[in-house]
């Protein structure tokens, strides 16, 4: 009996290690999913048998001035011929053209809704709209007014990073601090949500860890391990080590010297105001009201000291010369998404009230693309001063930020020489001392405010909150601030998950929720039964993406390359739009397609769906928001401003009064994205003639600009025209 026992138990014990090993290399090797890799949900057109070819059609969401009309209906400013149920209004959401005869008969003659808003929501930055978005598919009639335009603020001036946050793991594991934990566990789940319903805005990147001494290889590596096993199904590729020769493979600019190796993790990257701008124009798609460049000048109360609504006016107007009509918009609750300009809308409905907004600027700057990998970031997480630097590819260029000193609040802050040489000093340090980092090679730089908040509640005033606080006041106004923009989503479920509660709202399942796909193949409103859905709610543009996309827009359209990737990269499958609302350009090819700027991807067709679709009212919210030309390259944008501003006057009508204060108010924009003092006062004449071009002194030794060729340029030599390099003047020979 003892022999076959002993030869059970080595038996047990190496099928066991096998089964352990065989887990292992399936967890490591195992079949990933990764965002935009999977076919489209709704694949692309394609030619018939006898050559008729069919774009997508794509559902319309209202103008804005149907939006405001709208908004004057919940006060009865505009009265309405025939009134219909708020309940049945939600039930039919948004409307394709071809539906709207039909619509008529279901809600009745006229089908108006004069009934109060159940929800207005103040601030169209990534909160406000993921708040806008969540009471929309809830069946709640929702409105949200931006007193800028979407993204204007915060939300557009972010690192770019969709994250769970190394850093704050490390805090929560130093410190034992559960908070911090559980802020990271969430933004990770977050960050799967923000990958799957935005798979064309959002991507996964690569990020290093330089190491520097052996020792810290065993830490880093516990750490990143512990961030891909707090992932879990929410990741996608797990952490691994690259020795010396390997990190410097994957990142040459990197300095050789005292380089160990390196760590790279995965987080996410995404373009921060487009998916700002996808959010407002999915929740319009979905009924919602949404309206930029509308100021809040007043809260509304009742006569029992609770809220009602608001008086705003439209600051369009006011660009147009003329005098903003002030109206009001009657709602059941107010949320107020405002990010640093927290403290001004509470202090509408109480004056008196402390402020919980402590504002933090963070700088980043814009160096050109040969920076860094294209497909690779490097984190610094010990800089000269105890904090984390990020060093990242975006769109082409390099993003280096971020600081993190307090500041005051102001719509469009400027980034300090101080802080802009802090982070190019930092990067100096960490790459190849054969690169020179030079202040000249700065394309842009800006800063933004983080509202970081401190609860009103707590004994500890000075204390700030780890995440994000949402608080209700006596009269009703419901404020949410604070988090990051990994976490909107679910600061926006659980704002308006207390809107239900505290304003006694009902949901309702959309029962005719809009094609946002534009197919039928796909039922959008299968999931909207009345809860929240918006982890699985895919925004506009999601539908028909692929990674191959881009080369269906070329082959159609004739596209440049280049161009046809960004569109499908910015707009999804609505990139079929954008690239029909391009001019042709009269050449063998690129057939359609002109460039607003010669270095970039943008084109005109993207300025006209900016408008006809996107809500864009100004030159900055095109080249800002809508492209990002100006975060990108400050002189490129000043360069592309008459084309800007001559295509939307064009579809907007702008008078000549109007084309020169967009010009001046958008000079004076880019002047908070590091656009040189002594272009500031450029006309258009001085654009278009090429005088905003020339260069200063500092600018003309950056570069041998007038030298003819040569084996050695003048420029470069030390030796003045006619001497010898070999024999000097006072050689012997020549004695």
């Amino acid at each position: 009996m003892s022999s076959p026992r002993r030869l059970l138990r080595p038996l047990l014990y190496t099928s066991a290690a096998a089964l352990a090993g065989g887990g292992v290399l399936y967890y490591v090797y195992r079949p990933l999913r990764i965002p935009g890799s999977d076919p489209a949900s709704v694949p692309p057109p394609r030619y018939t048998d006898d050559g008729r070819f069919s774009p997508p059609r794509f559902p319309f969401i209202k103008t804005r001035d149907q939006q405001i009309a709208d908004l004057k209906k919940s006060s009865g400013t505009q009265a309405a011929a025939g009134t219909v149920t708020a309940a049945a209004k939600r039930a039919l959401g948004s409307l394709t053209t071809g539906d709207v005869e039909k619509s008529k008969v279901e809600t009745g003659e006229k089908g108006e809704d004069t009934q109060p808003y159940d929800l207005l929501v103040i601030g169209g930055g990534a909160t406000g709209a993921g708040i806008a978005l969540d009471a929309a598919t809830r069946g709640l009639k929702v409105a949200m007014v931006e007193r800028e335009d979407f993204a204007s603020g915060t939300s557009s001036k972010s690192t770019k990073l969709v994250h769970g946050g190394v850093r704050y793991l490390e805090k929560a594991v130093w410190e034992l601090d559960y908070n911090q934990y559980k802020l990271v566990k969430e933004a990770l789940r977050e960050r799967k949500y923000f990958l799957d319903t935005a798979p064309h805005l959002s991507n996964w990147l690569p990020i290093m860890i330089p190491i520097q001494n052996w020792w810290q290889a065993p830490y880093f590596w516990a750490g990143t391990k512990f961030y891909d096993f707090l992932a879990g199904s929410e990741g996608i590729e797990s952490s691994y080590f690259l020795t010396k020769s390997r990190a410097l493979d994957a990142f040459p600019m990197l300095k050789k010297e005292n380089l160990f190796g390196a760590l790279v993790y995965y987080d996410g990257a995404h373009n921060d105001s487009r998916m700002n701008v996808s959010i407002a124009t999915t929740a319009a798609l979905y009924g919602a009201t949404v309206v930029n460049h509308l100021e809040v000048t007043s809260l509304e109360k009742g006569p029992n000291g609770k809220l009602i609504g608001a008086r705003v006016k439209d600051r369009v107007q006011e660009k147009n010369g003329q005098i903003p009509q002030e109206f009001s918009i009657k709602a059941r609750g107010i949320i107020n998404a405002t990010g640093p300009f927290t403290d001004a809308i509470r202090k509408m409905d109480e004056p008196q009230v402390p402020e919980i907004v402590a504002p933090s600027s963070g700088v980043h700057v814009i160096l050109p693309g040969y920076y860094s990998p294209s497909k690779m970031g490097l984190i610094d997480p010990k800089t000269s001063d105890g904090r984390v630097i990020f060093f990242l590819p975006w769109q082409g260029n390099t993003i280096a930020g971020t600081t993190d000193a307090p500041t005051a609040i102001s719509q469009n802050p400027i980034a300090g020489e101080e802080e802009i040489n802090w982070i190019l000093s930092e990067i100096q340090a960490y790459l190849s001392p054969d690169l020179n980092v030079r202040r000249g090679d700065v394309l842009a730089a800006w800063s933004g405010i983080r509202p970081l908040v401190k609860d009103p509640h707590s004994k500890n005033t000075e204390s700030l909150v780890r995440n994000h606080l949402i608080t209700v006041s006596d009269s009703g106004l419901l404020t949410c601030a604070g988090g990051k923009w990994t976490t909107y989503r679910q600061m926006a479920e659980e704002a308006v998950d207390e809107a239900i509660k505290r304003y006694k709202l009902t949901t309702a399942p959309l029962l005719h929720a809009p094609r946002v796909s534009g197919s039928e193949m796909i039922d959008d409103a299968a999931p909207l039964d009345g809860t929240c859905q918006t982890h699985q709610v895919r925004l506009v543009g999601a539908h028909g993406f692929s990674n191959t996309l881009f080369i269906n827009l070329i082959q159609h359209f004739g596209l440049e390359s280049i161009v046809a990737k960004h569109l499908t990269e910015s707009y999804g499958d609505r990139a079929w739009t954008v690239a029909a609302l391009a001019a042709p350009t009269e050449q063998r090819y690129p057939v359609r397609g002109l460039k607003i700027s010669a270095l970039y991807p943008f084109i005109d067709g993207e300025v006209r769906y900016a408008v006809r679709h996107e809500y864009a009212q100004t030159a900055v919210d095109v080249l800002a928001r809508r492209t990002r030309l100006a975060f990108l390259n400050a002189q490129a944008a000043l360069e592309a401003l008459p084309t800007v501003i001559d295509l939307m006057s064009e579809e907007l009508k702008w008078d000549k009064r109007r084309q020169e204060k967009e010009w001046k108010d958008t000079v004076q924009f880019l002047a908070s994205m590091g656009l040189a003092k002594s272009k500031l006062s450029v006309t258009r004449k001085d654009v278009e003639s090429g005088r905003a071009g020339e260069y200063d002194e500092h600018e003309r030794k950056l570069y041998s600009r007038h030298d003819k060729p040569a084996d050695t340029m003048e420029s470069d030599s030390k030796f003045s025209s006619g001497e010898n390099p070999i024999v000097s003047k006072d050689s012997p020979v020549n004695r």
